[in-house]
């Protein structure tokens, strides 16, 4: 792990919360329109996570996990600021382009099916799957808000390098060999042997 990160990863706070509580170990994603040419790329491999409310909305999570919004809300911070709490390694990268792999994501993620496959479908067929592993600062760091930070795009970056000395992962790494291998079965065609 890196000593110190600037870079961060911008994500639904309900889906932060759901990563921080170690629900979910798999980041999707398509692209934003400030991304190159509405592509996504992984730019950092490690990097904190940047709860965002822009495009949240309770009805695109499954039945079990529309809670996350309010309590994703419940963490906002006081007006003029931004909390960064968690930091993630991307372990894997799988671009998913088989549509019928979907339903065998069920339960590794807390997006509702719909939105997964609307995912999957915009603009064109495919989605990035983000393998993760995830660690929590125990204090959240507080950090002013500002307009470089607003938009529809994956990454940001803050003025100073944010210390990494004291996080914590917040699964076993047994618990999270465990997620990582399902989310690999869920993704990868059947073979026959």
């Amino acid at each position: 792990m890196l000593p110190a990160n600037r870079f961060a990863f911008k994500e639904w706070a309900s889906v932060c919360v759901a990563l921080a509580e170690g629900r979910q170990s798999v980041i999707f994603r398509k692209g934003g329109i400030h991304e190159r040419q509405g592509k996504f790329t992984v730019d950092h491999a490690e990097c904190w996570l940047f709860p965002t409310k822009f495009h949240q909305d309770p009805a695109e999570l499954s039945d079990n996990a529309r809670d996350l919004v309010s309590r994703s809300q419940a963490l906002t911070p006081p007006t003029d600021t931004i909390q960064i709490q968690h930091y993630i390694e991307v372990t894997d990268i799988v671009v998913l382009q088989d549509e019928s792999r979907l339903p065998f994501l069920s339960g590794l993620h807390v997006w509702s099916e719909q939105t997964l496959l609307q995912r999957f479908h915009y603009r064109q067929p495919g989605l990035f799957a983000l393998l993760v592993r995830v660690f929590t600062q125990p204090t959240p760091i507080t950090l002013p808000d500002s307009p470089h930070f607003a938009g529809c795009r994956s990454w940001v970056d803050f003025p100073d390098e944010l210390s990494t000395s004291s996080l914590e992962p917040v699964l076993s790494e047994a618990d999270a060999k465990k997620q990582w291998s399902d989310l690999r079965m869920a993704l990868t065609p059947s073979r026959i042997v």
